[in-house]
């Protein structure tokens, strides 16, 4: 099963920093990382600023998958999160899981967001 990569991992992963590392680089290797263009759209701009053309080129031969934003299904989902207590998700954060879940991925995320709402959606984690 292929594993859509949040952007929190790669940051980290980039800095070397956190458990994930590890995980991510076998992921890797295994051919099963995939992206978005959300998920593309918050890694590279940094990248691009910073000159980082190898890397760059590298997360865009990343396998993309689609994105079909159905609105009514991220007002659910935030409704269910705020019903729940859960506040402060963002929209970006209910849309990447929108699409992992659209997709029957797993999601790889370090964002403590993505945690709370997994607890009251139907999100599948890679932990």
């Amino acid at each position: 099963m292929s594993i859509l990569v949040d952007s929190s991992v790669w940051v980290d992963y980039f800095r070397g920093t956190g458990l994930s590392s590890d995980h991510l680089d076998l992921l890797i290797e295994e051919n099963l990382v995939v992206t978005n263009d959300l998920i593309l759209a918050e890694l590279l701009p940094p990248l691009l600023i910073r000159r980082e053309k190898q890397l760059v080129q590298l997360l865009k031969e990343l396998e993309r998958q689609p994105m079909a934003v159905n609105w009514d299904e991220i007002i659910q989902l935030q409704t269910v999160c705020l019903d729940n207590g859960v506040n402060g998700i963002g929209i970006p954060d209910l849309m990447i899981a929108q699409n992992a879940m659209q997709r029957g991925l797993r999601l790889f995320s370090n964002d403590k967001h993505v945690a709370l709402i997994s607890r009251y959606i139907a999100l599948e984690l890679f932990l």
